[in-house]
């Protein structure tokens, strides 16, 4: 790792579209359509008439009784960005805030690994806390406010990704994953041209994308 440019992955709300997975479970619990509840919605849910203790409640539900962490959508382009990162050189660092409530961190760990597998997401190393200014990366990108101001508050590069509650804070900011890979490219390259190193991304054609462990692997009965 000496020397590698260490990028700073969420996943619920970059990696993973939580609230359309949670939206789901809410509806069903509470005997609606799913449209019903707005995706454009605040940081605390208030538009589904959601407080802070149905939240916890729902949440842990979600977690422990319907696997919700397991299921999530991946937003699209996710793991082709990451794989092509990685293949320059960036080293992934999972950085995750799931061991939200007690009472069910076995399961969220289980699953969460369960589904970067299942999502070909290509990672070095995973930590799951919530004070996000104490884990050492070169830059981040998280979709919370409280997280991306916590960690600009220290100094630290961070790339919002764009959500219907963080768009008041200033950028860098990103669409989607393929601005998410332009922005870290060109920090990765900026940190390595002040350590005097290269950098060289994956090349066209060259055993590309996300489902090349699943290409490599042989037929299983």
């Amino acid at each position: 790792m000496a020397g590698s440019f260490v990028f700073g992955v969420d996943l619920d709300g970059v990696c993973a579209d939580y609230t359309l997975g949670f939206r789901q479970i809410v509806a069903e619990h509470r005997g609606v359509a799913p449209e019903s509840l707005t995706l454009e919605r605040s940081w605390g849910f208030e538009e589904w008439g959601v407080d802070e203790e149905e939240f916890n409640r729902l949440h842990l539900y979600a977690v422990t009784e319907r696997r919700l962490l397991r299921h999530l959508p991946q937003l699209e382009g996710c793991a082709d960005a990451l794989w092509r990162l990685s293949d320059a050189g960036i080293w992934i660092r999972i950085i995750t805030h799931r061991l939200y409530t007690n009472w069910g961190h076995a399961t969220a760990i289980g699953d969460t690994v369960a589904w970067l597998d299942a999502a070909q997401i290509p990672y070095r190393d995973i930590c799951f806390l919530g004070a996000k200014p104490e884990v050492e990366a070169d830059a981040y990108i998280d979709d919370a406010p409280h997280n991306i101001e916590a960690l600009r508050a220290t100094g630290n590069p961070v790339i919002v990704f764009e959500q219907p509650y963080n768009r008041h804070l200033e950028g860098p900011r990103a669409h989607d994953w393929q601005e998410v890979e332009e922005l870290v490219m060109a920090l990765a390259a900026r940190h390595r041209a002040d350590q005097h190193q290269g950098i060289q991304p994956q090349l066209p054609g060259i055993d590309a994308g996300a489902d090349r462990l699943t290409r490599r692997r042989p037929n299983q009965a």
